[in-house]
């Protein structure tokens, strides 16, 4: 299969990928047409597993291929070491100008953005009713750190490792799936329809594609910056995990341990499938 795809235009195929994976935040949101309640805490569980796969992505699809090709040592741990800082603190620079994205505990709790520990929105002057001032802060919320995850789909395809790049996107689809389900919730909650909050959830996901094709491209026309821009979309993903998904499964102490215990699941098991994939 893998011999197959190398027969294939490596820009497409990273396109492709990522789009698969963005397509897969819309299909973890089908339970909403089928449950009726979703407990918090089976979706803590899915978060936290969601995290530990993206955990392993990041470690053995982005972060060990970096140190390999900036030619291992301590010039490939060098390398390695900025691009992450500098992906991390590029996405913590960019979340500044947009509002909290730790939003399903908001919505969940019906908080609104104040003052008070929460970001002023800059959607707070547009008129708009509160429930759907919420739906757009989720998509834009969500579409930061969606667009770091396609490009590290796209990365991983760029170099031709089609092996890893496969691993990556398969980490990151599971990532999306309960994503998905997280955005839909509170949308629900906000009494919008189970049609409209499955499509904001595949609104969401369709940044990735964009994500893909500049990384895959950015690989292609300079390949030496391979090593860099591969430990800059873990920087990126890092940043994500910790700010974002991580603190989600934490809120609620009856979810916390379970949580913690499928993050570990969720690690193992995308480490298996990235070196049997690899």
């Amino acid at each position: 299969m893998l011999e197959r795809l190398s027969q294939y235009n490596l820009v497409y195929l990273g396109i492709i990928a990522s789009t698969c994976t963005g397509l897969a935040t819309g299909i973890g949101s089908l339970p909403i047409f089928f449950a009726k309640n979703i407990s918090r805490k089976l979706l803590d569980a899915l978060l936290g597993a969601a995290a530990g796969v993206m955990l392993a992505a990041t470690s053995f699809s982005l972060i060990v291929p970096a140190i390999e090709k900036g030619g291992g040592g301590i010039p490939g741990a060098t390398i390695t070491l900025i691009g992450i800082l500098c992906g991390g603190f590029f996405i913590d620079f960019v979340d500044k100008f947009f509002p909290d994205t730790n939003l399903l505990t908001n919505a969940v709790n019906g908080k609104e953005h104040n003052g008070n520990g929460y970001k002023k929105s800059f959607l707070s002057k547009f008129e708009m009713s509160p429930a759907m001032r919420k739906i757009w802060l989720f998509i834009v919320a969500i579409t930061i750190h969606n667009f770091p995850e396609g490009l590290a789909v796209g990365v991983g395809f760029g170099d031709g490792d089609i092996a890893n790049g496969i691993s990556l996107a398969i980490g990151i689809g599971l990532q999306n799936l309960p994503e998905g389900l997280a955005v839909a919730l509170p949308l629900l909650r906000e009494k919008c329809s189970k049609f409209k909050a499955f499509l904001v959830a595949l609104a969401t996901g369709l940044v990735e594609p964009i994500g893909g094709l500049i990384g895959v491209t950015l690989v292609q026309i300079a390949k030496p910056v391979l090593p860099f821009t591969l430990a800059f979309a873990a920087g990126a993903m890092l940043f994500v995990i910790s700010n974002e998904i991580i603190p989600e499964t934490q809120n609620h102490e009856g979810s916390s341990k379970l949580a913690t215990h499928t993050l570990l699941i969720g690690f193992v098991v995308m480490m298996f499938l990235d070196n049997t994939l690899g």
